[in-house]
């Protein structure tokens, strides 16, 4: 196998971090690791592989001999550094919302549509929002049974897809809480422990950007612009893992016996059986730490016909981010 100088930009976030882990988790075979960050992260040593691996801020010089770069630094310096680098000569996967809806830049879930990510003509690979790999990888094999006409999806999310700063504004509003003070938000709008709230910027028609996110890259992922997707995003007072209450209508004949039929053997997805009991479904606490997109509580919707309702969890640092990546290096 040959091996390959991989970078990742972003190393010191919860995501780059996250990334150093799950490539020295799946024996990825690189001969160097080039750690990535803004000059005010330069020195900082990360663990990774039983040893250490220090810091380096990124410049123009720092992708030369890079076969693969793993970008999660936000959407501007991606912009900014992901061409810099493909023109290095690496492969870029972008975690970043900078190049998902470029034309000539695969949207890949590894699960899903593989074969995508032969064809970058900008040397740029994105990665998909986290709600939306779940989504893509527990819908694929019941939408090549029987085409999906229309996706109605509620998200519960996890507010470690904020950041650390929001995890640790969570943590100290729990704290804050049970000393008897009024939490003061910074990271959210609003407070979060306790609470359900919308936290992302506006998009259009009502709708904020992540749920419009959600709409047009499911379409492009499975490849089908008429697929219908109404979302509503929310953050939760969880650490890690998103949730989803999906409800799947179809153009051809399906049903719950089927759906789970096709998910048993769907890759990454592993099923959650048996009948209704409380708290018998997949759970975001359970799905921290796991590769897994869980799926359970599927079941016939009571009035609409060839509709299903179903209940997706995954860790969205892991497949929602780092290990979505790390597979597409993987298949490269």
């Amino acid at each position: 196998m040959v091996e390959r100088v991989v970078a990742v930009v972003g190393a010191t976030g919860a995501v780059g971090r996250e990334m150093l882990r799950t490539l020295e988790k799946r024996r990825f075979p690189l001969s160097r690791l080039v750690a990535l960050a803004s000059p005010r992260s330069a020195g900082v040593e990360l663990p990774f592989a039983g040893g250490k691996v220090q810091v380096q801020a990124l410049g123009p010089g720092s992708f030369r001999g890079v076969d693969v770069a793993l970008f999660s630094a936000g959407a501007g310096p991606s912009r900014e550094w992901a061409p810099v680098a493909a023109a290095a000569g690496a492969v870029v996967i972008d975690n970043s919302s900078a190049w998902r809806m470029d034309d000539q830049v695969p949207l890949v879930v590894p699960e899903v549509n593989p074969g995508a990510a032969a064809n970058r003509p900008r040397g740029i690979i994105a990665n998909p929002n986290c709600s939306t790999i779940q989504l893509v990888v527990a819908l694929q094999p019941l939408h090549a049974a029987a085409h999906i006409e229309h996706i109605v999806v509620s998200t519960y999310q996890a507010t470690s897809g904020k950041g650390h700063a929001a995890v640790e504004e969570l943590h100290a509003q729990l704290r804050q809480l049970a000393a008897g003070e009024s939490p003061t938000p910074s990271v959210f709008p609003g407070q979060i422990a306790l609470n359900v709230i919308s936290d992302w910027k506006p998009g259009r028609d009502g709708y904020s950007e992540e749920e419009l996110k959600m709409v047009n890259e499911t379409r492009k992922i499975l490849g089908d612009a008429s697929i219908g997707v109404t979302p509503t995003c929310v953050r939760v007072p969880v650490e890690t893992g998103h949730s989803e209450s999906v409800h799947v209508r179809f153009r051809e004949p399906m049903s719950a016996a089927r759906a789970k039929e096709l998910l048993r053997s769907a890759p990454g997805v592993e099923l959650r059986e048996g009948d209704y009991a409380p708290g018998g479904e997949p759970q975001p606490l359970q799905a921290a730490g796991r590769d897994a997109v869980f799926v359970g509580r599927v079941r016939d919707d009571l009035c609409v016909p060839n509709a299903i309702n179903l209940w997706v969890v995954a860790d969205n640092l892991l497949k929602g981010a780092a290990l979505n990546a790390v597979q597409i290096a993987e298949i490269l």
